[in-house]
Formats: C-alpha cells, structure tokens, sequence
C-alpha cells in the first residue's frame, strides 16, 4: 500500500470517528417542541413562591429540623416527607455510595427547601376561582402515621375553612415507586374547578458529566417521542406540550426523578426554568384537564412517581406494572442502540454466570472474534501475503519511484497477480470501531458498571486505571496530576498493540514507518483516561488478535511449501 493509499485509510479512520463521535451529538437529539399556542393554557401551572434576597443555606441536618416530618423507610431507601408543603424532598439510596469505599456517604437523591440545591417532588391542586384557598407550600399537612412504609401507607389531610377537604394518600413499594392519590372533597356548597399537578422542582445547575456522549437534565416521554432537553436550553424557552400519558422528569448520569401520571388522562406538561440568572430553577410538570367538581361530590387523581438508580431491569418492570411506555429510554443508550443495548444485556447475562464485569467483558471479547473469525481469518491471511510481497514492492518503487502513476499500475498488478486485497488487513479496525464506541458507552452509562471490581488493583471498572507509572504504581508517595495518570492496563494495552503492529507489514515510506511507531503510544496516553474496563477490552483483544494472526501466519508458512512442491511436481508431469 502506497503513501496515497495509507493516508486515504486513516482519513477514512478518523471520518468514521468522527461521526460516531459526532452523531450523538448532532443527530441524536430527541425532538423538542414548543408550542406558543399552548403558551396561555400554562398559567394554571405552579410557580412557588420566590425570596428575593435568600437567606445563607442549611445544611441538610440543619433544614430538616426545622420542620415536622414522616419517616420514609424501605429496603432501598429513606427519607421523609415535609409536612410543611407536603413535599417529598429528602431521599437516600441505601445499597448505593458516593465511592467505592463501602463505608462511604450514602447517595442523596433530593434535598429539603433552604439547602443550597433544594430538589423535590410536590402534588397538588390549581384553579381558576381565585376566591378558593387551596393548599400551597406553606400549608402545614396532619398525619394518620409517622413512618411511610411499604406495609404502613400515609394518609395526609387538610382543610381550607371553606368546607372544603384535601387528601394524598402516599404508598410505596419494596424499591422506588411511589404512588399519590390526592382526592379533595367538596362541602361548601359552590362548584369547585380543578386542575391536578405534579412537579419536581430542582434549584441551580448542577454539574454534567456526559459532555456529548450522555444527557442530563430534563427528560420524558411524550407523545410518543423522547424529549430531552438541556438546562441551558431552558434558560432561553419553556418546552411544552400537549399529551396523553407518558412520563417527565429529571435524569442525571446515575439517577433518575420522574413523574407518572394516569396514563389514559390527557395532560398539560412543561419544562421552565423559574429562577433567573444565579438563582436558577428547573422544573418539570404535569397539570391535569379541567375537572367541575359539584357540591357534595368527591375526586380523586392517582399519580406515581419514580425516585432511584436507572437500572434497566426495574425500569422495564415498572414499564410493564404501570403500562407507562417506553421508561427504559431513562437509559441513554443512544442511537447506536442496536449495538448499545444486546451489548449490555450479554454482559449483564455473562456477569451473572461469572460474577465479574471485568470476565464478562473479556467473555464478551471472545464471542465477538468468534462471530468475526472467518472475516478475520482472510484478512490475516491477506496481511501476511502483503508481508511477503514487501520485497517485490520495494523493487517496484524502486524502478518507477519517478512516475507516480506507473508505479501505483505496477503494484495494483502485483496485488490482482497474487491475488491481494490492499484493503483487507484494514476490516479489524473498522469492525473493533462500532464495538469499542458501543462497549464505551454501556461502561459509561450503565450503573450495573459503576463501581464493579475487576481483580488487582481495578476496583471500579467505569473509572480509569487508577495506577500511574510516574510514581511507580503507588511507590513513590506521591499524586501525579490528572495528565500524568499512565496507568498499568495503559500500558500492557500500549504493549500489545506495539506487538500486533510488528505482525504487519510496516509501511514502505520510512517516515510513515516512524509515524506508525508513534501510534501504540499515542493510543496509550489517551487511553488511560478511558474506563479501565474498556482499556481491559482493547487489551485482550490485542491478545487474541496476536494469537489469531501469529496461528494464521504459521500455517500459511508451513502450507506454502506443500504448495510450491505440488506446483513443481505438475510442471514435471
């Protein structure tokens, strides 16, 4: 392959980078609508009430004694429940940490008004008969019990001194779902016109960590479509829309707040951002049709909402439960979905037979070389014929180094005469492209990875080797800067590759040859910034690359003179 035709491949690399990189971020965008025809019909929505100048924040232990509260208390989680407001604003995952550490802060999901990022969920009433008091933030709820459980639900009760009752009755499962019936009874002898609500309700911005490759922020299902939409976005515009059903709320990276409303009741939602510059609030809501309710009667509406990890096996029992559609979009797995997701399910499967996500992915390995070894095995063989034809090459651009075109016509003949594809050697690398980016966002997104050990020093496989060779893995009691974190996978993955590129045949050009030469450690310097789990993945299939192709090699060695013998023999006959 000529100097033209080795730039013309890695052009062709680096485009195709490029656009899985790209894609994502360019193309994969949910649709966002805004509908000004609906701008007015948005007045109903609750807005809390804002503080001018706000007072310095609590800490949490602070806030939540200073109002009265009922104790949420499940397998997965506790909290309570402001009875100021009757706002659900302080959760706690208990089988998830901030670190790998187990003895680590518990993860906290919401945080009570007056910290100083208060984030919440709230139910409740609106109406357009502005003479009606209805229950707001400052309304102070009464009980029938102290602990929410799932065997102990909770029935909050209020009254406006107009005769007129509101209820929630909250109940929740063994995991995150919680379920909200409010119901409001009407005894003041007047029509009433209601409207439902849910909200959640997020203060400042918080900090993302998908850059391109992941969302977070405010997120739903609706009118069968994904709506994602960033925080800066919302700065600019409220997104709303029109929908029956679906399903809105706040993701992070890990996390997941969102509400569900009756999935057969038509809905008013909205994304607005109410805060302004330096006191910014997020929120994400749902207000019901019109209800008329008569004198005497009674209503209820039934909402749930969702509060935890995003791990996809709950996410799709909750899909089925509550007939809600499409919850496990929750999980970004991008558009690359159809290499993303059988991806993660095989290495979900594998991980419970093996009981290591680090096996799982090398397992995961071996089945793709499987799947690909007959291609692999011709490209192989089509490398090691180029190897061999290097001499008769070297001769060719040797006699017509002066005429480009003659050359280039004399090595094409040389190729189609020993029957060579130029580009052979080539599909590896465009094969391993889609798979590294599929197997980097799985690592990357799924929280079935966060934290997963593998063996040694690698304790959370969807952070980078946490080893450095510039204080000699630990050594030397020192903490290199974030650029200088060369880790041991890096490394051995820098090795490898250095080993696979000598099986090629090297590039005629003694400055391309030079340029090669510098990939293995180009690739191992970015590289370990990389999930150690995908570092691990490269790795090994580096291994059984060098396995597969050195075998390859062999046998066509020990085969050609059995070949030539028999060729001889047919001359002589």
């Amino acid at each position: 392959m000529d100097q033209d035709e080795k730039r013309n491949l890695w052009i062709a690399v680096i485009l195709s980078t490029l656009i899985f990189l790209g894609w994502n971020y360019f193309f994969d965008r949910p649709e966002k609508r805004v509908s000004s025809a609906t701008q007015s019909s948005r007045a109903i929505t609750p807005t809390p009430s804002v503080t001018l100048t706000p007072p310095a924040p609590l800490t949490r232990e602070d806030a939540l004694k200073e109002t009265q509260r009922i104790q949420i208390d499940t397998p997965e989680l506790k909290g309570s429940i402001n009875l100021k407001g009757a706002r659900i604003d302080h959760l706690i995952l208990k089988n998830y940490h901030m670190s790998v550490d187990p003895q680590s802060p518990n993860v906290e999901l919401l945080e009570p008004e007056g910290t100083e990022h208060p984030y919440y969920l709230e139910f409740g009433w609106s109406s357009e008969k502005k003479s009606v008091t209805l229950p707001d933030a400052s309304t102070v709820w009464r009980a029938d019990h102290t602990i929410l459980t799932p065997s102990t639900p909770v029935t909050l009760r209020a009254e406006n001194g107009q005769g007129i009752v509101f209820e929630k009755i909250i109940t929740v499962d063994e995991k995150y779902l919680f379920t909200v019936t409010q119901r409001v009874t009407n005894r003041s002898g007047e029509t009433l016109p209601l409207h439902c609500y849910g909200l959640v309700e997020r203060h400042g911005t918080p900090e993302t960590q998908g850059f391109f490759i992941l969302h977070e922020g405010p997120i739903g299902f609706l009118n069968d479509k994904l709506v994602e939409v960033s925080y800066k976005d919302l700065k600019k515009s409220p997104t709303l829309q029109d929908t029956i059903g679906g399903w809105i709320g706040m993701t992070d990276k890990y996390w997941l707040t969102a509400l569900i409303p009756d999935q057969k009741k038509a809905l008013k939602t909205a994304f607005r951002e109410t805060g302004g510059e330096g006191q910014e609030r997020y929120q994400a809501n749902f207000v019901t049709d019109l209800h008329i309710l008569k004198p005497g009667e009674a209503f209820e509406n039934t909402s749930c909402f969702f509060t935890g990890p995003k791990v996809l096996e709950t996410l799709d029992g909750y899909e089925e439960k509550l007939g809600v559609k499409h919850f496990d979009l929750a999980v970004d797995f991008g558009w690359f979905y159809f290499l993303t997701k059988p991806i993660f399910y095989i290495l979900t499967w594998t991980h419970k037979w093996l009981g290591n996500f680090g096996l799982a992915i090398m397992l995961l390995t071996v089945i793709l070389k499987l799947a690909f070894f007959p291609l692999a095995n011709k490209s192989y063989r089509s490398m090691g014929r180029m190897k061999k034809l290097q001499p008769e090459m070297e001769k060719i651009r040797a006699r017509y180094g002066d005429d480009k075109l003659r050359m280039n016509q004399e090595v094409m003949e040389l190729y189609k005469r020993e029957k060579v594809n130029p580009m052979a050697g080539c599909l590896p690398m465009f094969i391993q492209i889609p798979v590294f980016f599929a197997l980097y966002k799985v690592l990357f997104i799924s929280i079935e990875m966060r934290h997963a050990p593998f063996y040694g020093w690698i304790h959370d496989l969807s952070a980078p080797d946490p080893t450095t060779i510039f204080n000699l893995f630990g050594l030397i009691p020192w903490t290199p800067p974030l650029f200088l974190m060369l880790g041991a996978w890096p490394l051995i993955m820098g090795v490898t590759m250095f080993v696979q590129q000598r099986l090629n045949p090297p590039p005629a050009d003694p400055m391309q040859a030079k340029v090669f030469m510098l990939m293995p450690l180009l690739f191992t310097y970015m590289l370990a910034s990389f999930p150690s789990g995908l570092v691990i993945y490269w790795t090994w299939n580096n291994i059984l690359t060098i396995a597969q192709q050195w075998t390859m090699m062999r046998l066509d060695t020990r085969t050609e003179p059995a070949k030539m013998t028999l060729s001889k023999t047919r001359k002589k006959k």
